[in-house]
């Protein structure tokens, strides 16, 4: 791919995604697959005015060998340098971007049981650091082709034409080629216009459907409003957090959902692939799954805690839309849940409720935000999704319709 591409793309992530503050930190989350990429990011942050640049790399191979040879004890304490840490980032609130690049399989070998309960020990001590900072700092979500990602996503090609492949849709589906930040802010004016509609119909619930079996329920939260594109920060600095984004949101009412929902495509969660899988919800909470592959993490993730059994967003996501039109399975949760209309189980978004800056977490709590040390998204969407919206005052309106947009 051209540098100067790959500059335009950086820019985008830099001042679009993050939108980098001048003197703000900035810190970087990245794997080892693209590091020319990541020097050219670094310069872009530099370029808006960061004040320091740091870059925190990960190596998917290590966390496997951690998760077989160290024992439990060992991974589950949190040493004293990792506490300082969070709570230095908990101070300074540095925008953060986190680069995605794992192969899809990359921690199919690891010991699961292990990783999860190391999840569950850490998950206190981090907690009250992560509820310090909500919505008070920039990030950002973006991608870069890995090998062994392009290889999953193209296997028919070779590995050096696989990552172009890779990249090139990765550009495309992330507006990022002529023009990205034009592009962006073009694309937050649709997506904003259409949250302003469904802001002003007074939903209370979403009844989903579709010949696959899905038939669900969704209460929605009476404060809480559709987002989508931008948002800002409490200090007013608005920023993209995911680049590609074609959803628009809400947070439902933890606990209140019935019924049956059929995953359209497969879940990369922790490294590993849960494929053909079902969830079905009775009293507000799962009550049963069932996944051809990898059905013991299934279970496994909807055991991390109480609130993993409840819905913390619901997402609308046409099937009328770039990544879906690129027909591409991308193995990822970036760009697939931004092809398909899903639900994410686990933590909610405060955010989403309105004048949410007036209220502390167990406002939230009370209101009926889900709380959970997990949020994982899972796609549903579907040629023949319908979604029909209840209103307040007794009314019926069609959201979807044969999987696009009823309006």
């Amino acid at each position: 791919m051209k540098k100067t591409v790959l500059r335009e793309y950086a820019r985008l992530i830099a001042r679009m995604g993050v939108n980098v503050q001048k003197g703000q930190e900035v810190w970087i989350t990245a794997s080892l697959d693209q590091p020319q990429f990541i020097e050219t990011l670094v310069k872009e942050c530099y370029s808006a005015g960061a004040k320091e640049v740091v870059v925190d790399w990960q190596h998917a191979p290590l966390t496997v060998l951690n998760s077989k040879y160290m024992t439990q004890k060992a991974m589950n304490e949190y040493k004293a340098w990792e506490v300082e840490k969070i709570k230095y980032q908990s101070d300074v609130l540095p925008a953060r971007i986190y680069i995605d690049s794992d192969d899809p399989d990359a921690l199919k070998d690891a010991r699961q049981d292990k990783l999860a309960a190391e999840k569950i020990a850490k998950y206190p001590i981090r907690k009250p650091y992560l509820d310090a900072i909500d919505n008070k700092y920039q990030w950002c979500i973006a991608a870069v082709p890995s090998k062994a990602w392009a290889k999953k996503v193209f296997p028919d090609c070779s590995a050096s034409v696989a990552v172009e492949k890779l990249w090139e849709a990765i550009l495309y589906t992330s507006r990022a080629q002529c023009s990205p930040i034009d592009n962006w802010k073009n694309h937050n004016i649709d997506l904003h216009a259409r949250c302003a509609y469904l802001n002003s119909l007074g939903l209370k619930y979403l009844e989903y459907s579709s010949s696959n079996g899905t038939n669900l329920k969704v209460e929605l939260l009476e404060n809480a409003n559709f987002l989508a594109g931008s948002e800002k920060t409490l200090q007013g600095v608005e920023f993209n957090p995911n680049i590609p984004s074609e959803e628009i949101f809400t947070t439902p009412k933890a606990g209140s959902v019935e019924g049956i929902v059929y995953a359209t495509k497969p879940l990369s969660y922790q490294g590993a692939l849960i494929e053909d899988f079902y969830i079905k919800f009775a009293n507000g909470k799962v009550s049963e799954v069932h996944a051809e592959k990898n059905e013991e993490l299934l279970r496994q993730m909807v055991s991390m805690d109480d609130g993993a059994k409840m819905l913390g967003e619901c997402a609308l996501v046409p099937q009328n839309s770039p990544i879906s039109n690129s027909n591409i399975l991308f193995y990822n949760t970036l760009f697939d849940e931004n092809a398909s209309c899903h639900l994410a189980l686990g933590r909610g978004f405060s955010n989403c409720i309105q004048n949410f800056e007036k209220y502390s977490q167990k406002d939230f709590d009370e209101m009926g935000v889900n709380t959970s040390m997990i949020h994982v998204d899972f796609m549903i969407g579907c040629d023949d999704m319908n979604i029909v919206g209840l209103t307040k005052d007794g009314r019926k309106i069609q959201i979807f319709k044969n999987g696009n947009w009823a309006f």
